[in-house]
C-alpha cells in the first residue's frame, strides 16, 4: 500500500468536533470570574476531558481523500482562521479584567494566566503551526500573530527550515534522542532552536546575496510583534500585567516542548554516509489515532502524515496502520503528562523504541552513533 494513499479512502471528516475548542473561550471568562478550585477546568478540560474521551469514541483510522478540493474545507479551515482574534481577545480581556478588579489574590490570577498559557499552547500553537504551512500569506501572518504572542516567533523559521529538513537527525534539536529525558530536552530546545532558526534565515538571505540584517529577514517582523504584545501588556496592567502575559506564554512554549517531545522520540532516519540520510518516512514520526485528541488538536497526531506530506491541510492527513509508522499507546494529552514523569515515559516508549528499531532497521547493530551524535547544529 501506498504511504497516504490508503485504498479504503473515504470523505472528509465532519467539521463539526474540530470547533468544541471555542469552548474554551468562555470558559477561560468564566474561571476568571470565579476564581478558586474553577481554576483547575483549563487544564482539567484540555489536558484530562479529552482523554476521557478518547476512551469513549475511541480511534479513527479512516483516511479521507488526499485529493479533495480546497472548496471543500471551509468550515475546517475557518475555525483556524477565527481563532486568532478570540485567543487575543481572551487573553487581553482577561488581563484588562484580573488587573482592574479585586476578585482574584495574586497567586489565583498567576494560576489563571498558567491555565491560559495551556490554552494558548494546546490550541493557539497547534493553529499556529497548521496556517504557518499554507501557502496564503493571510494565513501565514495569523501564524506570525499566535506565535508573537507567546514570544516564540521564531519557532516559524526553526520548524520550516530547519525541523522538516532535518527531522529524525542528530541535526534536529527538537527530536527528542533515546534516552532524554524532557527535563533536560526543554532547555536544550529552548536554545538550540533559537540559534538554528537564526542560522537557517542567515544563510536563506546569503544565498540570495543579502546579508542577515537585511529588512526581509523574518526576525524584524518577529520583534515587531513581540514588542507590540509587550507594550500591549504594559499598557494594561504594568510590570505586573508583563509578568502575567509572559507567564501565559512560558507555559504555551512548555507545552509545545511537551508535544515536540513526544512526536519524535527515539526516532532516527538511516544514515547513508557522508552526512546524508534517507529521506523522510511515515516511520519517523509517531503517529496516534485518538480520535477526540485529534479534534482538539485537529489531527496534529497524524503527525507521521503531516511530515510526509507537510502541505496537507490537516482534514486531510493521513493515519497509518503499525507496519508503516510506529504507534503511541495514548493521545497526546495522556502522552504529554507521561513525559513529565521519566521512570514511566522510559518504562512504556524505550520497549516501542526498540520494537521499532528491530522493525524497519534490523541490519543496524549498533544504535550508539544514533543517540546523539553530539548534537550538531545545523549551519
Amino acid at each position: 500500500m501506498t504511504p497516504g494513499a490508503a485504498p479504503d479512502t473515504g470523505p472528509i471528516p465532519s467539521a463539526l468536533p474540530f470547533w468544541l475548542s471555542l469552548v474554551l473561550i468562555p470558559l477561560a471568562f468564566f474561571v476568571a470570574t470565579q476564581g478558586g478550585w474553577t481554576l483547575l477546568l483549563l487544564p482539567l478540560t484540555t489536558w484530562w476531558l479529552f482523554s476521557g474521551l478518547d476512551y469513549v469514541v475511541g480511534l479513527d483510522k479512516a483516511n479521507p481523500d488526499p485529493a479533495t478540493p480546497e472548496k471543500a474545507l471551509f468550515w475546517h479551515r475557518l475555525i483556524t482562521l477565527l481563532w486568532t482574534p478570540l485567543q487575543l481577545i481572551t487573553i487581553l480581556g482577561v488581563l484588562h479584567y484580573v488587573v482592574t478588579t479585586d476578585h482574584l489574590t495574586r497567586v489565583e490570577q498567576w494560576a489563571l494566566f498558567a491555565g491560559l498559557g495551556i490554552l494558548s499552547g494546546t490550541i493557539g500553537i497547534t493553529y499556529a503551526h497548521e496556517l504557518m504551512h499554507q501557502k496564503p500569506k493571510a494565513e501565514r501572518w495569523l501564524a506570525d500573530i499566535l506565535l508573537a504572542s507567546v514570544f516564540y516567533s521564531h519557532f516559524r523559521s526553526e520548524h520550516l527550515l530547519v525541523h522538516h529538513r532535518y527531522v529524525a537527525t542528530p541535526r534536529d534539536p527538537v527530536t527528542a534522542r533515546y534516552g532524554e529525558s524532557f527535563y533536560r530536552f526543554f532547555p536544550r530546545v529552548l536554545w538550540q532552536c533559537f540559534v538554528s532558526a537564526l542560522r537557517a534565515e542567515k544563510a536563506m538571505l546569503a544565498r540570495k546575496g543579502l546579508g542577515a540584517t537585511h529588512r526581509s529577514n523574518p526576525f524584524w517582523r518577529y520583534l515587531a510583534l513581540q514588542a507590540l504584545f509587550l507594550g500591549l501588556a504594559a499598557m494594561i496592567g504594568g510590570l505586573w500585567g508583563i509578568f502575567l502575559f509572559m507567564t501565559q506564554a512560558f507555559w504555551a512554549v512548555f507545552q509545545l516542548e511537551l508535544v515536540n517531545y513526544v512526536e519524535h522520540y527515539g526516532l532516527t532516519r538511516k544514515h547513508l554516509g557522508d552526512g546524508k540520510y534517507e529521506h523522510v518516512k511515515p516511520r519517523h514520526s509517531w503517529n496516534a489515532s485518538q480520535r477526540a485528541s485529534n479534534w482538539l488538536l485537529i489531527n496534529l497526531q497524524r503527525h507521521s502524515d503531516h511530515h510526509y506530506k507537510p502541505d496537507r491541510r490537516f482534514p486531510l492527513l493521513q493515519t497509518y496502520a503499525e507496519d508503516e509508522a510506529p504507534q503511541l499507546p495514548h493521545g497526546y494529552p495522556v502522552m504529554t503528562i507521561m513525559a513529565l514523569v521519566p521512570p514511566l515515559w522510559r518504562k512504556t516508549m524505550h520497549p516501542r523504541v526498540r520494537q521499532w528499531r528491530a522493525a524497519f532497521y534490523p541490519e543496524i547493530r549498533n544504535w550508539r552513533p544514533y543517540k546523539d551524535a553530539g548534537n550538531p547544529m545545523p549551519r
